[in-house]
């Protein structure tokens, strides 16, 4: 690109006048110093043009301001855009308002009232350009209404969607979102249902109630599309409404976690006899070495997982540090989970089986059984552990 010469981007119309104009950030590679981005992640953001307004439905990342800009820019003139709707004020979505609104002397924040007071704290916007929305009411922009639906908790709790009437989309920011940078639209990944689960798992699962309830508050109205402000958008709404209502719903299948650390191959050992054991009875097993696993994986199988297996060696008289890890990781995103085992090896000190019974039943999780050994497992050991994933089986089956 020569000096002065601006950059041109290829601007995709949603419907007549409805543009995408978000970025892509296909480098980034960890979100929150927690969830990995092995496709990266898009910051999805809408401009709506009316007959008489314009609104500009969520922003980008910090970093990406100019892009946005220049995105926008291939349709309308920045400086002319009436509503900058703040559908979520957490930097990915919200980090761009401060230069919009500087390159803007006229645009009004629309937001909720929760919105408004952290429109305040982390954009200095100043109050007498927010115009706060209540739920279920609306802004004309001449032949395009924006409707605005509180959804709190989705997953902060000033969070609202943005329903476009006439066009019949539906802007819900993160909830049927997807952390991918692949694609504009759903038929363009190939695995977006298995990237969505992922996503689920670790930002909606804590809040599946309130994402029900969103659901249900939805269903009147004749939604089109779905456009989220991470990963594609959705031609057609029941590839990944049909799935939410399971997911929301906390509805389970029969199948079970098995996650372990073995330090010297004792619990190894344990858990392939259980793994064994549970598919011997057609129990779908999804299996996780604690020592590499990763955490969208993990949020993605229990999303709709029955039971864990939990296996660990005894650490000076206490669950093993990752076992204790994925112990809080469960603790954090509140999966539908009913049923638990423990497995466990100690060398000179037990300990570790009465932390572990402790903490799922702190989480109302029934501990179906536990096996204890001192050193590795011995073959009457080893049919304990068939017997104990026989009765999981049972638990997990309903029967």
């Amino acid at each position: 690109m020569k000096g002065g010469e601006m950059k041109k981007y290829a601007i995709t119309e949603l419907s007549r006048n409805v543009f995408y104009v978000g970025v892509k950030d296909w480098n980034r590679r960890i979100f929150d110093a927690l969830i990995p981005l092995p496709q990266g992640t898009s910051y999805n953001s809408y401009l709506v043009k009316g007959s008489e307004k314009t609104a500009l439905i969520d922003t980008v990342n910090p970093g990406f301001e100019s892009e946005l800009a220049g995105r926008i820019g291939e349709v309308h003139d920045v400086a002319a855009i009436d509503y900058i709707v703040m559908n979520h004020a957490e930097p990915d979505h919200a980090g761009a308002i401060p230069f919009l609104m500087k390159s803007n002397s006229k645009a009004l924040l629309v937001t909720s009232e929760k919105g408004a007071k952290l429109a305040q704290v982390y954009y200095q916007a100043p109050a007498e350009r927010i115009k706060i929305v209540k739920d279920g009411e609306s802004i004309s922009l001449g032949g395009k209404t924006l409707q605005f639906i509180s959804a709190p908790f989705l997953h902060w709790p000033e969070t609202i969607f943005t329903y476009l009437e006439e066009d019949r989309i539906l802007f819900p920011c993160d909830f049927f979102g997807a952390h991918t940078s692949l694609g504009i639209f759903d038929e363009d990944v190939e695995d977006i249902l298995h990237v969505a689960k992922s996503y689920f798992g670790e930002i909606m699962m804590p809040f599946k109630n309130m994402g029900e309830k969103a659901i249900e508050k939805i269903k009147p109205l004749k939604i089109e599309m779905i456009a989220p402000s991470h990963g594609p958008i959705y031609k057609n709404p029941e590839k990944i409404l049909g799935p939410y209502r399971l997911w929301t719903a906390g509805t389970t299948r029969e199948k079970v976690i098995v996650a372990y650390a073995s330090m010297w191959g004792s619990v190894e050992a344990m858990s392939k006899t259980i793994i064994d054991a549970l598919r011997s009875e057609g129990i779908e097993v999804s299996v996780f070495n604690l020592a590499n696993m990763e955490l969208g994986d993990v949020a993605r199988e229990l999303v709709d997982s029955r039971a864990i297996v939990l296996g660990m060696p005894t650490v000076i008289g206490g669950l093993h540090p990752l076992a204790l890890h994925a112990a809080n990781v469960v603790k954090a995103l509140r999966p539908p989970l009913k049923y638990a085992a423990v497995l466990n090896s100690y060398g000179w000190s037990p300990g570790a089986v009465k932390q572990a019974a402790d903490f799922f039943g702190s989480l109302k999780i029934d501990v179906v059984g536990s096996i204890e050994i001192n050193g590795p497992p011995t073959a009457n050991d080893h049919e304990k552990i068939i017997e104990l994933g026989r009765q999981l089986s049972s638990k997990v089956k309903g029967t």
